[in-house]
């Protein structure tokens, strides 16, 4: 719970004070205390900040969406082959996300269709970032650390003429501008190669920002020169010379000889060029050495730092990682003294430089949360370092998510820090080694920031001795306790430069030699005693040496001494209260000694003394004093003066005398306490009060100290003192607050104070938290009494949160302490219970603040919000600490203050105090509360019972999550929008947090937190309307949570959620079609233009842009942040885009530098551009990202709603839930939910397996009437599936089909009304499905879409390809054939299935063949007619559809004229009206009134009757068959017919339509029907007794030859005309419709004859029509007959003018010749059998069996003279009605007599006796062929006489003539014949 992490140092072990002299400190508590607050490990409460660990990443699979067009599957497993083949082991990485540990080995883990949907709405997760969002929110402080540390190492020094002496020298950081010294000094040394150490130290330096005026300051010392000997100069020689073997040696002996050494050159390296800003951030020059790469520079991938690559005066060697070899070759040689500031002065004389290089290796490292903690295994701490725990508050980290990765890792070394061991990185140089020298950081003394180290020492730098001669002169330093005894030992306190050895007595200078006026550079540092007393001193020894040797080694000579003592001198570091300037630049002056003697520091002493150079002050030097121990504030010694009186009780206890005052009872109230407090005159009074005027930077460096001095006070003294020191803090943690630079809410140094520094020290001081509780306390009920408490109060609760983290952590420090020893390490610590009164302390204070939220809210004081967050962190702390329903009762006291719907200030307030609670790590093991309490909750309405769950069950469940969950849906029914959003996004947050915790990835703990959340569902189930009042947003963060609950659930809690009613099932249900509708995924092109969307009003003021409204609005924020800052992948440069800025304008600062920021801009200047426009503003990968997430999303939110579906259908089948069992309404919306939305691959893979489950288990009441609409949506979707190109979808498609018909089988008995409704659904399909596609040439193609249809339907019948088919869609093989549990018999059938399929096709052919006929639609009518037709018969049993397209196909009709077509086409549709209602028996027809409309118009068939019943679907159906509706037809029909002049049709039609009139006793109608009637008969008559026969048509027999005809070549038609349409007519219509299909390689040609066509004969590349003029054939005729046809001979009395035969005569001869005499003629009959009869419902029937006779010269002749015959007697016998009726006959008689017996006709019955009675011809004749010949002439000529006779009595005067020629003609004829028939004279 509480770690002890030692201490962040930046002290080095060198600075370290230790207590060297075993002073005893006891008897100064204030040092005791100083020494243990720097001194002792921190103690941080592990649990505050919250602990987090996450499952990692969740890999996303691409989803495959198709389209009916795509197959992007087969597009993916094919390119994958090609990758695999090529690349075998490039495992293809997955997009980011979080990991899902769904995939465990367990049985009992309920498997899951998909994953879970929340990582993909929630995929940048990012637990830190959320909580950074919460208001107040308590951010993790580092300890306080600065900027840069810098490393250097000394590699080499290289002379041209050679190293053969050691080399020393001292490196620190100085600032150039200041003139000032950054750090002490490293000590390094360079031996001669033979003689060098390999491990030489680091000296490392602390830097607070990277500037150009900070440099390293390199001094080099030797060997001081021997005079005579081998000078210096020889190492800055121009030409190169190499030193001599002597003065090689003589360097040796004299550099072994001579101890002391002098100045030799020197340097100055600039770290950071000057483009530098003073901020960490800007971007290294390459001239610097060090590049500061940018501080929180980080894409979510990880960060990766450069190597940087410099030169710095010199060239660069290598560069490793982030360190840098600098060459310096401007070493400037000293020739005389010089002096620091002579080092910058631009007029200094330059001296040749030294020809020699100085190699430093620099290396910087950020501090920053990735040098976690170094702590090296001695426990010394090497390295500036921050717990783990904490996040750097960079806003780039804080608010972007790193997805697992820590932040900034240096590329060549990664700490991590796991249990608080250190692990390093396998680098060579793992971070810092303990040699390493860290250079104490001056600053560390003059930052306004609190010490956090003990250091208490001084450094001395001898600055100049000015002496009257020239001399070789050292100095010699160390520090003395006293005076009394010249000869006693100097104390150790002086640090050594050898790296690695103890503290000296004594440190020497460097040698000034030969010079009057003597100058150093030394820096001396030493340690100091924790107590001066008046006699410490240090003493200065001078020394002169001569540098030559005689006959020994040269030796030193006093010069004399000076003396400075500690606390005489105490007023040069305190000068000016302490001014930093002062304190630092200021000198001191001393006289030197010749002479020491005894007590040479006393004045009486000095008297004795005798003084170099007039006793002037000759030696000047200067002091720095480092000390965390000794405060330079006077006020501040004081005040722990006083502290040390208090606690060794010296005197009487502060304020005791306040103590003794006659007070009547110990219940003070506040105000008399703080009067008598500020009003008494101890001292105490005054030194605490002075603290509130201590300057602040000393304030702030002794801060913890003096807060722990005053916590002491407060705990353990008296009331009054405890009053005296609450106010005093009060004041100081307010200034603390006010005065740093630090703005946060919470002030850094404190918070660092309470996280770290904050200890009982192991209990060596008593708990805070009762004194600090009870004084606050009282002044908090003395405010509520009304007393006045002055602006302390206010303060207190602006710091409120200060205090309260106090309490908290006093509390951990106590219950760490009491259960240290007694709990085993390896189990958790019990809950610390508090004793009762100190918790109703608490409670009280608690009440009262929660008061002044209340207030203040109200007047909307932002205090008020922010002492919320600090109440509501308060409680959050206590969780972890005392016993939770301890904190319960605090909450219970705050929901109590806040209940209800409140105002939207307050319910804001309580909505985030619900937040900061619940994300306590132990919120989900949190108790319930004892029911005993129950009646102190709030519990808002009781809808929990409703799921079962008692509120008693749920508070021993968790009492946490059912107050979130109460409040949280009051919040959705609250005004307030923004409140609402933020009521739905801390849930979502909340489930995400449960779902990516590492600890909770088991079943069981899963479902314990689904049962928590479950009752949720509830309370939405009992008040949907608030979930419809939600937007679109809100929506999906509760469907998101929903789903998630219901995943978890085992089935007994699902069982119940469903138990309560049918109602309340089916509202969750509409939940999960809610879902199915929001979470959707729409392609973006799909309509994504929603941008208005960003302008909504709910949200935080800003709005982030909209990059997609379906993922969770943390995505938004995702997606803008990372935008901003540029997504770099793995090595890729600091400054290197993934995409080159476009031009160079671009990167000018006034204009954004990337084209993503261009579209930012404008979107923010434009009232919120459209998502799509933000989308395409997203780098790709972060486009590509968003789009798999959204893909994903909607994929898993599909899956799992289709699991819930399976999993209530399993439970709908035992009948143990309440659903409405008739419909299934449930299953069936969810279904028409899923097939209407965009679905991916893997859904669909799916859903197939469940379909068949839930058919198998509910096929018959799904298929029943009730469920229509359902059936017809699915087969809908079916179809449309079916058309898919990707195979997966198709063939999943046709077994869905397939597992219709097995219901159907098994639910109907029977196919036909599946049938009907397939049929219905493709006709809609069609209208939705591009069946045809453009050829090249311009002709209509069948598509491919249509080809798809096609195969799928043709496949639903295939027998042989079910098995694979299933076993490929996850279906046992034998799935359509096994019998259902309650069935006895297979009723499955091939051949029914193959029916149905033919009906689906010959639909699909129709549909598919009107489309093709599109483009010849106007011209073709014929083409187009039959269309029509053609889908009138495949849709001809569902008699809605066979209606429309009769009608439209009388429409064509009727354009065209052909009114008998159109007439025939509304007949055909009052057939179907009438059989339906015969069907029905509910008209007034029978059976026999459908018979003699079947005469009319023969397709009126019988099968339609047994099917317009089961047609009945919605919008469909036989609803529309009535009565009325049929006499509609039939009166549009008589006046069609009609107009056709087809009489007796009429007739027949109106006595159809009489039978419904006389029904209804309609006598008007029946008036207007029988008038109608006896015009009709007249009509009939008229046409009967017309002289020229009737004709209603005209008949052409058209053959069509050539392959541009289609599917006519080779086919031959009978056309109907109207009668007026000749031959040529015809011909130049049929021309001019097929001229137009002719291209450019086909002629259309027609053939002029009407012989028989040998197709293959005929030429290639032409097309034939051949058009022929045919006759109808009565139904009695004998076609075997050789009379010629006169058609009005066989015109009977009224008959049906209904004709499916055609015949049509053809002359032609065998001889070969084109054309003969009668004796050659010979004669074809062809007869003609057409599909169907005429009138038909089309003008052209095709020929379907076409027969010839033939018939030989002589029996043409014979037929010719038995025709004439034929006619004159029927003219003779056809009785009349009248004698008034004799002029017709007349007539007609006169017509036939004159072609039969006028003179001048020789091509009659002479022309016969010419040709085959007389010559050659007569001798061919078969006797019995001449027998028939001269028997046909008798007869003809017998009534020729007859007619003539009958001729003689009809007419009048004016005929005689004409008689008279008759009579002639006859016997002249007579007399020609008797030449060839002799016996015809006897005969007549």
């Amino acid at each position: 719970m509480l770690q002890v992490r030692h201490r962040r140092d930046c002290t080095p072990a060198t600075v370290k004070w230790q207590n060297k002299f075993n002073e005893n400190l006891e008897q100064w508590p204030h040092l005791n205390e100083l020494v243990q607050c720097y001194t002792a490990d921190w103690v941080k409460n592990e649990n505050k900040y919250g602990h987090y660990e996450s499952i990692g990443t969740v890999l996303f699979q691409n989803q495959i969406y198709e389209g009916p067009d795509t197959d992007i599957e087969t597009e993916m497993r094919l390119a994958s082959a090609r990758r695999t083949k090529g690349e075998e082991d490039d495992e293809v990485p997955s997009t980011s996300g979080r990991q899902f540990s769904e995939e465990t080995s367990d049985v009992s883990v309920p498997k899951h269709f998909g994953p879970s949907p929340l990582p993909a709405y929630e995929p940048a997760f990012d637990w830190e970032n959320e909580r950074s969002m919460i208001f107040g929110q308590r951010i993790s402080e580092a300890p306080i650390s600065h900027g840069l540390k810098i490393s250097v190492k000394v590699q080499s020094l290289s002379f041209q003429a050679g190293v053969v002496e050691p080399f020393y020298g001292t490196i620190c950081l100085y600032n150039r501008e200041r003139r000032e010294k950054l750090s002490e000094d490293f000590h390094f040394r360079v031996l001669p190669s033979e003689m060098q150490d390999a491990n030489e130290p680091r000296g490392i330096f602390y830097l607070d920002a990277p500037s150009s005026s900070v440099c390293l300051l390199i001094q080099l010392e030797k060997h001081a020169t021997e005079e005579g000997g081998v000078t210096s100069s020889v190492y800055s020689r121009k030409e190169p010379v190499h030193l001599t073997e002597r003065e090689k040696q003589k360097l040796q002996v004299w550099s072994q000889l001579m101890p002391y050494r002098e100045s030799f050159a020197w340097a100055v390296v600039s770290l950071f060029d000057n483009s530098i800003g003073a901020a960490s951030g800007g971007s290294a020059s390459p001239s610097s050495p060090l590049a500061p790469s940018v501080s929180g520079s980080g894409s979510h991938e990880g960060v990766f730092e450069p190597s940087a690559k410099v030169t710095l005066d010199g060239k660069l060697g290598y560069s490793s990682g982030s360190s840098v070899m600098v060459e310096i070759s401007n070493l400037t040689k000293v020739k005389e003294s010089y002096t620091e500031d002579s080092l910058q002065d631009p007029k200094r004389k330059v001296h040749k430089p030294v020809k020699g290089v100085l190699r430093l290796e620099i290396e910087k490292h950020q501090i920053g949360h990735a040098d976690l903690e170094n702590i090296s295994e001695s426990g010394s701490v090497t390295n500036d370092s921050v717990d783990p725990g904490d996040r750097i508050v960079d806003s780039a980290f804080r608010k972007f998510p790193s997805n697992g990765s820590e932040g900034p890792q240096s590329s060549n070394s990664k700490w991590n820090l796991y249990g608080g061991k250190e692990i390093s990185g396998t680098h060579e140089n793992p971070d810092f080694s303990e040699e390493d020298f860290q250079a104490f950081d001056f600053r560390t003394t003059t930052r306004n920031e609190p010490f956090l180290q003990l250091f208490h020492c001084l450094y001395v730098y001898p600055m100049t001795v000015s002496l009257s001669r020239k001399r070789n002169l050292f100095i010699r330093v160390e520090l003395r306790e006293d005076d009394a005894d010249i000869r006693r030992q100097p104390l150790e306190a002086m640090y050594p430069r050898e790296p690695g050895s103890t503290l000296q007595k004594s440190v020497n200078t460097q040698i000034a030699v030969g010079a009057r006026v003597a100058c150093y550079h030394d820096e001396m540092k030493l340690s100091l005693p924790a107590i001066w007393t008046p006699t410490h001193h240090l003493l200065f020894t001078f020394f002169h040496i001569d540098l030559q040797t005689k006959l020994e080694a040269p030796k030193p000579v006093v010069v004399g001494y000076a003396s400075l003592p500690l606390s005489t001198h105490a007023q040069f570091f305190l000068s000016n209260n302490g001014s930093v300037q002062l304190r630092l630049r200021s000198e001191i002056s001393l006289p030197i000694m010749r002479e020491l003697v005894p007590h040479y520091l006393q004045d009486t002493g000095k008297e004795r003394l005798d003084y170099l150079e007039d006793g002037k002050s000759v030696f000047k030097l200067r002091l720095r004093l480092c000390s965390s121990l000794y405060p330079v504030n006077e006020r501040i010694r004081d005040f722990f003066l006083e502290y040390d009186r208090h606690t060794l009780q010296t005197r009487p206890p502060w304020g005791s005398e306040l103590l003794e005052l006659p007070v009547s009872s110990r219940a003070y109230s506040c105000k008399v306490l703080v009067n008598l407090a500020f009003h008494s005159h101890a001292p105490s009074k005054k030194a605490i009060n002075s603290l509130k005027n201590v300057d602040s930077t000393a304030l702030l460096q002794f801060l913890h100290p003096i807060l722990n001095m005053l916590l002491h006070l407060i705990g353990s003294g008296g009331e009054t003192l405890q009053v005296a020191a609450f106010r005093a803090m009060v004041n100081i943690v307010t200034r603390v607050q006010q005065e740093s630079v630090d703005d946060a809410e919470r002030n850094h140094f404190l918070v660092n104070y309470v996280d770290y520094a904050f200890d009982d020290f192991e209990g060596r001081q008593p708990p805070v938290y009762p004194g600090l509780s009870t004084v606050w306390g009282s002044l908090a009920r003395s405010k509520a009494k009304g007393y006045r408490v002055g602006p302390v109060y206010d303060d207190v609760l602006a710091m409120a949160w200060f205090f309260l983290e106090l309490i908290v952590k006093s509390m951990a420090l106590e219950k760490t302490r009491l259960f240290y020893h007694t709990v085993p390490t390896d189990e958790d610590i019990p809950p610390m219970q508090l004793k009762e009164g100190v918790f109703r302390c608490i409670m009280q204070l608690y009440d009262c603040l929660l008061t002044e939220v209340h207030e203040r809210c109200k007047k909307g004081l932002s205090l008020a919000k922010r002492l919320n967050s600090s109440l509501a962190f308060f409680c959050y702390d206590l969780l972890s600490i005392i016993e939770p329903r301890q904190v319960f009762e605090l909450v219970s006291l705050y929901l109590d203050k806040f209940s209800g719907v409140c105002q939207s200030v307050l319910h804001d307030c309580k909505l985030t105090f619900l937040q900061i609670i619940c994300d306590h790590d132990l919120f989900v093991e949190m108790p319930g509360r004892d029911p005993s309490d129950s009646g102190s909750i709030y519990l808002g309405n009781d809808s929990i019972y409703a799921w079962g769950i008692a509120n008693s069950d749920l508070l021993h469940l968790n009492y946490l999550s059912s107050v979130l969950i109460q409040e949280l849906f009051l919040t959705w029914d609250h005004d307030d929008l923004s409140l609402r959003a933020k009521a739905a996004r801390v849930l979502v947050v909340l489930l995400c947090k449960h779902e990516f915790d590492a600890r909770y990835q088991k079943p069981e703990d899963k479902l314990y937190i689904a049962q928590l959340y479950l009752p949720l569902i509830g309370q939405i189930l009992d008040e949907m309307p608030v979930f419809y009042n939600l937007n679109a947003v809100e929506k999906r963060e509760v469907l998101i949570v929903v789903l998630q609950i219901v995943r978890n659930l085992d089935d007994a809690s699902l069982v119940k959620a469903w138990q309560q009613s049918i109602a309340r099932t089916r509202l969750f249900f509409k939940l999960m079609e809610e879902g199915l509708i929001l979470f959707e995924h729409r392609k973006p092109a799909d309509g994504m233009l929603m941008g208005c969307s960003s302008r909504s009003p709910v949200g935080d003021g800003s709005a982030s842009p909209k990059y997609s409204d379906r993922l969770s609005p943390a995505v938004n924020n995702y997606l803008s942040e990372a935008s901003r800052q540029e997504v770099r992948p793995q090595g890729t440069p600091d400054n290197g885009y993934l995409w080159q800025r476009v031009n160079s304008q671009l990167s000018s600062p006034s204009q954004p530098y990337s084209l993503r920021e261009a579209l930012a801009q404008a979107q923010s200047s434009r009232i919120g551009a459209s998502a799509q426009a933000l989308r395409e503003s997203l780098h790709p990968i972060l486009r590509q990202k968003l789009e798999l997430w959204e893909e994903n999303l909607s994929a898993s939110v599909s899956l799992q709603v289709l699991e819930i579906t399976e999993k209530f259908s399993m439970m709908a089948a035992s009948h143990s839930i309440s659903t409405d069992y008739g419909k299934l309404d449930c299953i069936t919306a969810i279904f028409m939910s899923f097939f209407s939305r965009n679905q991916p691959l893997t859904f669909w893979k799916a859903l197939v397996p469940v379909f068949n489950n839930v058919f198998d288990l509910h096929g018959a009441p799904l298929i029943a009437r009730e469920n229509d609409r359902f059936l017809k949506q699915v087969t809908f979707h079916l179809l449309r599936l079916a058309v898919f190109r990707n195979e997966s979808i198709r063939r999943r498609a046709v077994i869905g089909l397939q597992i219709l018909m097995k219901s159907s089988f098994y639910g109907l008995m029977q196919t036909a009304r599946l049938r009907v409704m397939l049929i219905i659904t493709i006709s809609e399909l069609m209208s939705d499905v591009q069946v045809t596609q453009m050829k090249s040439d311009g002709m209509l193609e069948e598509s491919g879409e249509a080809r798809r249809l096609r195969k799928s339907l043709e496949e639903m019948a295939d027998e042989s390809k079910s098995p694979n088919l299933l076993d490929e869609c996850g279906l046992p093989e034998n799935a359509l054939v096994t019998i259902p549990e309650r069935v006895g018999e297979n009723r499955w059938s091939w051949s029914d299935v193959k029916y149905l399929s033919n009906s689906l096709l010959l639909a699909l052919d129709a549909s598919l063949e009107h489309a093709l006929l599109a483009s010849v639609m106007s011209m073709d009518r014929y083409a187009a007619a039959e269309g029509f037709y053609k889908l009138a018969i495949a849709f001809a049993p569902v008699p809605d559809l066979h209606i429309m397209w009769l009608l439209h196909l009388c429409d064509a009709h009727q354009e065209m004229q052909s009114w008998a077509e159109a007439a025939q086409c509304a007949v055909a549709v009052a057939g179907v009206v009438m059989q339906a209602l015969v069907a029905r028996n509910d008209g007034v027809w029978s059976k026999d009134h459908v018979t003699a409309l079947r005469k009319i118009c023969p397709m009126v068939n019988s099968e339609i009757t047994s099917e317009a019943s089961a047609a009945e679907v919605e919008g469909y159906g036989a609803s529309k068959l009535t009565v009325d509706s049929a006499v509609k037809y039939l009166q549009l029909a008589n006046k069609l017919f009609s107009q056709a002049e087809l009489y007796h049709f009429c007739a027949s039609i109106l006595e159809l339509v009489i039978p419904v009139y006389k029904s209804r006793r309609a006598y008007g109608q029946l008036a207007k029907c029988h008038t109608l009637l006896t015009n009709i008969y007249e009509s009939i008559l008229e046409q009967e007794s017309s002289p020229i026969p009737f004709t209603d048509a005209t008949y052409y027999r058209v053959g069509f030859y050539g392959d541009r005809f289609g599917r006519l070549d080779r086919t031959e038609y009978v056309y109907r005309e109207p009668r007026d349409v000749r031959l040529g007519d015809i011909m130049e219509k049929l021309s001019h419709i097929y001229e137009s299909r002719m291209d450019g390689n086909h002629t259309l040609h027609i053939i002029p004859d009407s012989r028989q066509v040998k197709a293959d004969e005929l030429q290639p590349g032409v097309c034939y029509l051949q058009i022929t003029a045919v006759d109808p054939v009565m139904e009695d005729e004998d076609l075997g007959s050789r009379r010629e046809r006169i058609f009005s001979l066989s015109t009977g009395s009224v008959r049906a003018r209904v004709f499916d035969r055609f015949l049509f005569d053809t002359p032609f001869t065998k001889n070969g010749k084109t054309q003969g005499g009668l004796e050659d003629q010979w004669k074809r009959r062809t007869v003609l059998q057409t599909e169907g009869s005429f009138p038909a419902l089309v003008n052209r029937l095709l020929v379907t069996k076409s027969e010839s006779l033939e018939f030989s010269p002589v029996e043409n002749a014979i037929g010719m003279i038995e025709t004439r015959t034929a006619a004159l007697r029927n003219e003779l016998e056809e009785p009349r009605s009248s004698e008034g009726d004799q002029l017709p006959r007349l007539q007609s008689l006169q017509r036939i007599l004159q072609g039969s017996v006028a003179v001048q006709v020789n091509s009659g019955v002479l022309s016969v006796c010419t040709a085959f009675l007389s010559g050659e011809p007569a001798t061919r004749l078969r006797s019995q062929e001449l027998q028939q010949l001269i028997a046909a002439l008798l007869e003809f000529m017998a009534v020729c006489k007859r007619a003539i006779r009958v001729h003689f009595r009809l007419i009048g005067e004016e005929d005689q003539d004409f008689h008279t020629q008759l009579v002639n003609g006859f016997q002249s004829l007579t007399a020609e014949l008797s030449h060839y028939i002799p016996a015809i004279l006897s005969e007549l």
